[in-house]
């Protein structure tokens, strides 16, 4: 164990952390700025947008004058039947009839072509901006600071990019036309009514306020229970993320009740705003019935009398009532667009809540380059050569619990440098701060006599090759995770590496060899050979500074004394620094840091140190001492 446990935690697999117990959710900090954003990824696609906008609006229109043209239609059988009932006509002219029919055909196949052309375009507009939402979340992920990965589960990071993306992206695909075509029927239809009866037109507009009011008062109750509904699946998928990954040590510490009722604590929170905000929703569509159904009665009503009164003919009639009808649907699709815009705004403002994280601090216009060999140098590009200063270093995970105080060293180039003391002490996290994964409270860290913050991230960081103490490994060939130390490696460099760290023995004799596929968790691998490829990865990217912490406490005693071997030829003109538990595998460091709080309480060779019989021998002979 290092002293990394001291850095805020993660909620485990077994509970507690800090999303347990979580309370009600708020309402959105800011909905109309988040709606301000989320627009401005449309922006890039006005004239797109613009398009769709005339071809819904076109196919709307078409579509809309229909009834109207299908009632002279009507009116025309209705008086030619009853022209040859009474004897004032010979019957119904059917090749008048017969151009309308064939005139509302062409009318419905153009507004039906309109349709999807513009749904074609918004797919196209929809699935562009849930790229760009994914590839700046991405891009967001890499250019956050360690410390927000410290106190966030990686499930909730994966919500966003997967459950809230999808979410954003089935609203925009069909919300956005619906509410192009529904705001265009709805005038649409209040156009053609008026021009078909004005009085009538009048009654049916009356039903308008009383919908929208229902529809303001529900999106208003049922907002808050979407934004609970997002909150909690994230938590449901950032638990269900980590009991998978982390299945063996729940069964190890027999943690499945306390998984279980982890989950259903978190399911049931996730089950009630689900509830509450489907339910509320779900009432729009049955209330919007009830309200179109009374509209539909006192027209009928109203259209039978002014027919018996022959102030309208039947076919206007039945143009009135089938708008009426249709009129209630854009309102329909309106209050349910209005559900499916609260799920997108609730999963907007969490998408834009993490692209607002703090980033780690910029990097300096002008930073320097790091180049391999000397010749390469040139003004703004250093050739490192490996000397390191530490001058006054204070930091804390916690910017009120320091845990480095006041550390001050100078390392030559080429020197073998080793950090020791108890657990908790400071050791990773001065490795840590040396590959800038952290900024520093106070004081500064310098490389070759710069400051490590005048350097780009990516070349100081090229400059280091580290081994730690926990192995990370992802899904793909053996080769190409020792290939990942150095890309453009040929096959011949990837076998070299693994001899010198003892490691192509045992990939010989697997299946497949090199080729062999690693699962994601590479549990088919012991954790000893995981720490021989992560060894190798090291030794093929050839770096001017090793960082080894506790890079064989994972392997037997042989194969440790076989690697101690490869890494004494492989640090020979190298920096490295060296954390080690078990202080029998550095006593040949040229210097020895022996940290205690924060601090450097001793600093020598092995044998100055054990000489002096200080805290750095009581720490070498409590390794020999016998309990019991």
């Amino acid at each position: 164990m290092s002293e990394k446990t001291r850095q805020p935690k993660r909620r485990g697999p077994l509970g507690g952390g800090p999303m347990a117990g979580m309370g009600p959710v708020d309402k959105p900090k800011d909905f109309k700025g988040t709606f301000k954003k989320l627009m401005g990824y449309l922006g890039s696609y006005k004239i797109a947008i613009l398009f769709v906008m005339m071809f819904a609006v076109a196919s709307t229109a078409f579509s809309i004058y229909g009834p109207k043209k299908l009632g002279t239609a009507t009116t025309e059988l209705f008086e030619g039947i009853l022209g040859k009932i009474t004897g004032a006509s010979t019957g119904p002219d059917f090749g008048k009839i017969g151009g309308i029919l064939l005139f509302l055909l062409a009318l419905y196949a153009i507004s039906t072509t309109f349709q999807l052309v513009q749904g074609y375009i918004m797919t196209g507009v929809a699935n562009k901006v849930t790229y760009r939402l994914r590839r700046d979340i991405d891009e967001k992920i890499h250019n956050l600071p360690f410390s927000y990965y410290d106190q966030t589960a990686n499930g909730e990071v994966l919500s966003r990019i997967t459950n809230d993306v999808d979410t954003i992206s089935q609203s925009l695909n069909q919300s956005i036309t619906q509410v192009i075509t529904s705001f265009t029927a709805i005038v649409g239809y209040i156009i053609m009514m008026l021009t078909i009866s004005w009085q009538m037109a009048l009654v049916a507009l009356a039903t308008l306020p009383v919908s929208f009011g229902f529809i303001a008062f529900i999106v208003k109750k049922s907002q808050k229970h979407f934004i609970g509904q997002q909150k909690y699946l994230g938590q449901v998928s950032s638990i269900v993320e980590e009991s998978y990954s982390c299945h063996t040590v729940i069964r190890a510490f027999n943690g499945e009740s306390r998984a279980q009722a982890e989950f259903k604590e978190k399911n049931d929170a996730l089950y009630r705003s689900a509830w509450k905000a489907n339910f509320l929703s779900g009432l729009m569509m049955p209330m919007m019935t009830i309200i179109g159904n009374i509209g539909y009665v006192a027209i009928c009503i109203m259209g039978g009398s002014y027919a018996a009164a022959s102030r309208i003919s039947v076919g206007s009639i039945q143009s009135f009532i089938q708008y009426m009808r249709q009129f209630t649907q854009p309102i329909n699709q309106l209050s349910q667009i209005s559900n499916i815009l609260q799920q997108t705004m609730a999963a907007s403002e969490r998408v834009f809540e993490f692209l607002e994280q703090e980033e780690e601090v910029p990097q300096a216009a002008d930073a320097l380059r790091v180049c391999a060999r000397q010749e390469d140098a040139a003004p703004g590009v250093i050739a490192i050569t490996g000397q390191v200063g530490f001058d006054h270093v204070a930091f804390g995970y916690l910017a009120d619990k320091v845990i480095i105080n006041d550390f001050n060293a100078q390392v030559s180039p080429g020197q073998k440098i080793a950090i020791v003391g108890p657990t908790g002490a400071g050791k990773t996290t001065i490795v840590k701060l040396l590959m800038r994964f952290y900024e520093l409270n106070q004081g500064s860290i310098t490389l070759d006599d710069h400051s490590i913050t005048d350097f780009a991230r990516d070349d100081l960081r090229s400059a280091f090759g580290m081994v730690l103490q926990e192995t990370w490994l992802y899904n793909g060939s053996i080769a190409d995770n020792i290939r990942y130390g150095k890309l453009e490696a040929t096959d011949e460099e990837v076998r070299r590496a693994a001899k010198i760290a003892q490691a192509d023995h045992f990939i010989s004799t697997l299946p497949g060899g090199y080729a062999m596929e690693l699962n994601e968790e590479a549990s088919n691998l012991s954790q000893g050979q995981k720490q021989l490829l992560t060894i190798a990865r090291a030794i093929l990217a050839d770096p001017k500074i090793l960082i080894l912490d506790e890079a064989t406490s994972s392997v037997d005693t042989r194969t440790e004394v076989l690697i101690q071997k490869a890494m004494d030829n492989l640090m020979h003109g190298r920096t490295s620094f060296i954390i080690a538990h078990r202080l029998s595998t550095i006593r040949n460091a040229d210097l020895i840091l022996v940290l205690d709080q924060g601090d450097i309480v001793e600093q020598g060779s092995h044998e100055q140190l054990l000489a002096q019989g200080g805290f750095y021998a009581n720490l070498y002979n409590s390794q020999f001492e016998k309990t019991g």
